[in-house]
């Protein structure tokens, strides 16, 4: 038995090490040291907070740095480095007085001015952050990222060294979720210029002022570390010393290191998961993560007939594709906004299933070749080569592989699959650079706009060629004139979520679910399914 242990332990540090896996310490010698050892399916794409746009990224960041609120485990904003928080009774104006024995990783105090400059770059047009618009809500941020205003105008201000106000062009109900999200989170001037454009880049390019620090990684390692931040204000509830980071890829290569107690989590595959339901390590996590294929109509003209969209959607069996092919519990959409994001403020409704459109989330072979031909004969086109852009991960290289067949039953299509890694799928993504590209979007905060944004005219989310006047319509009487009226609001954003189906510049294909083992000594592990999911704070082991 106890060779079979050992050469088992062989075959898996020799897969581990042919994969690029690295392998941390036994994990029952991590738990005395409280050292925690973490899986990922991706490679970390950013340090930078103006920059960062994938999950992974605003998870490092959530960990490692600190803003004016933090969620509990209930998913409520409470004060983190603010200690005080004033709202006017309009809801234009914020007042937070901060910690004031706060400091960054380095010594330096935290002020009020670290989120004065944090907000001014993001805005400023010259850092081209992807998620500018999210501070779009306060005074000036639109004008100017447009280059419309001067950077100086923006609504918020260092009133002293521990005193910041804000100010908003309009009341903003979720505000507050807003405020603990790493985009908003106070930066370090000093050290954002000493590094310039490589700021963010590596480990050694960075500061904290969360509970934990970076460590070794280079900007393109497959592993890192999350080290205690002894500067952080709260340390003293940090009980975790170290967390160790590996991108595994193979969910089999996951599940052996698991086994072998090398790590201390990992993603099962769907056919995994029947062995360990009931398990004390078994832990599904339900999230606001939906996954669906993004149709480029500017570099592929014809996709522009909706009708050819609508068929390659309805080639799809979202059902075999879930149960047969993830099998991990992940759920068949409703429509691009998930289930259980968002309920109706009267009936408690949920959102996605008051907006469904069945074409759009269907399956029909036979209405998909009708209209297919239609499309075809419409934009004049004999033959049609598209190229689906997938993450190399084995979860999205199945899932690509099912979509592929599905098409194939269309006439006169060829569908050609490219992997890519994760960070240069998000790169070419921004870039336009796809027919077809299967992505993900999580939710910020509990709000059906967070979904729907993105697929406004000028986001600078929607590099499809996507344009609807009547959708854009639609959210802009939600975040103005129906902002303060939640029951006209939610009427607005359920025409908008049936518009953007019917339309269909997209195509859902899951709502996700993911597998988790989870070493059962490893308690308080905050986890947010509708927002950056993992906050090791409070993480900790206990005793067996």
């Amino acid at each position: 038995m106890m060779n079979k242990l050992w050469l088992r332990g062989i075959q898996v540090g020799a897969v581990a090490a042919l994969l690029g896996v690295s392998i941390p310490q036994q994990t029952t010698q991590a738990a005395s040291k409280q050292t925690l050892n973490w899986t990922e399916t991706a490679e970390l794409a950013t340090a930078d907070i103006s920059q960062a746009t994938d999950t992974l990224s605003f998870n490092v960041l959530l960990n490692t740095q600190e803003g004016l609120y933090r969620f509990n485990k209930k998913g409520q904003p409470r004060l983190a480095l603010a200690r005080k928080a004033k709202v006017s009774e309009d809801g234009l104006r914020y007042d937070f007085w901060l910690r004031p024995h706060a400091q960054w990783s380095n010594g330096d105090p935290i002020t009020a001015q670290d989120f004065v400059y944090s907000w001014q770059r993001t805005v400023n047009p010259k850092t081209n952050s992807q998620d500018a618009f999210y501070l779009y809500q306060i005074k000036n941020a639109e004008e100017i990222n447009q280059q419309k205003a001067d950077l100086k105008t923006l609504g918020i201000k260092a009133v002293s060294k521990h005193h910041l106000t804000v100010n908003l062009t309009k009341p903003v109900p979720y505000f507050k979720k807003l405020l603990a999200w790493p985009l908003f989170f106070p930066q370090n001037q000093k050290v954002v210029e000493q590094y310039g454009k490589s700021y963010g880049t590596s480990s050694q390019k960075t500061l904290a002022s969360g509970p934990f620090v970076l460590k070794k990684w280079d900007g393109s390692s497959s592993s890192w570390s999350l080290v205690k931040n002894k500067h952080y204000w709260d340390q003293k509830r940090v009980k975790l010393q170290k967390i160790n980071e590996s991108v595994v890829k193979d969910p089999q290569t996951g599940l052996s290191l698991y086994e072998n107690h090398k790590v201390d989590a990992t993603i099962l595959a769907g056919e995994q998961v029947p062995n360990y339901q009931g398990q004390a390590a078994f832990t599904p996590r339900k999230s606001s993560n939906m996954s669906y294929l993004t149709v480029n109509q500017k570099k592929v003209p014809a996709l522009k007939n909706k009708k050819l969209r609508q068929a390659l959607s309805l080639t799809i069996n979202r059902s075999q594709l879930v149960k047969h092919v993830l099998q991990d519990k992940s759920l068949t959409p409703q429509g691009f906004t998930p289930q259980g994001l968002a309920k109706d403020p009267q009936t408690g409704q949920d959102f996605a299933k008051s907006t469904l459109v069945k074409s759009a989330v269907g399956t029909n072979v036979k209405k998909a070749k009708k209209l297919w031909r239609q499309g075809l004969k419409e934009t004049h086109t004999k033959n049609l080569n598209l190229t689906l852009t997938i993450d190399d991960t084995a979860t999205d290289k199945k899932t690509g592989e099912f979509i592929q067949g599905s098409m194939a039953k269309l006439p006169h299509l060829k569908v050609t699959l490219k992997t890519l890694p994760k960070v240069q799928r998000l790169t070419q993504e921004r870039k336009g650079n796809y027919d077809l590209v299967a992505t993900k979007w999580q939710s910020v905060f509990s709000d059906p706009i967070n979904f729907l944004d993105i697929w406004e005219t000028g986001s600078s989310y929607n590099a499809s060629g996507y344009q609807d006047s009547k959708f854009d319509h639609y959210l802009d009487l939600s975040e103005n004139k129906y902002a303060n009226q939640p029951q006209k609001r939610w009427k607005v954003l359920q025409k908008a979520e049936r518009r953007l189906l019917q339309q269909q510049p997209l195509i859902p294909l899951y709502q996700a679910t993911q597998a988790q083992l989870l070493n059962p000594q490893v308690k308080g592990i905050v986890y947010n399914g509708s927002g950056v999911p993992y906050d090791f704070k409070l993480a900790h082991f206990t005793k067996e």
